[in-house]
């Protein structure tokens, strides 16, 4: 297994923690505190409890990891548009 080589599993957001941190119980039952990707952030894709999501893990650290895909709820539709940005 190569050092760059990361597991990525799925899970359910369980907890809101301070500082874009959340609690993911995994799909195996195992626990484990996760924060949102770099992207996720830029593109202000917001998580909350019960979110469906996938995690990526290096195997050194097998209790962090970090948000890279959340999956879209069905009934939920697109998010509502804002208007232009005015001081």
């Amino acid at each position: 297994m190569a050092k760059e080589e990361l597991m990525t599993l799925e899970g359910n957001i369980d907890e809101v923690m301070p500082d874009g941190r959340f609690g993911v119980m995994l799909d195996n039952n195992h626990r484990i505190i996760a924060y949102t990707a770099g992207k996720m952030r830029k593109f202000r894709i917001r998580s909350v409890v019960g979110d469906r999501v996938h995690v990526e893990m290096t195997p050194y650290d097998l209790s962090k990891g970090r948000i890279i895909f959340r999956e879209r709820t069905p009934g939920q539709g697109p998010a509502p548009r804002r208007g232009p940005f005015r001081r």
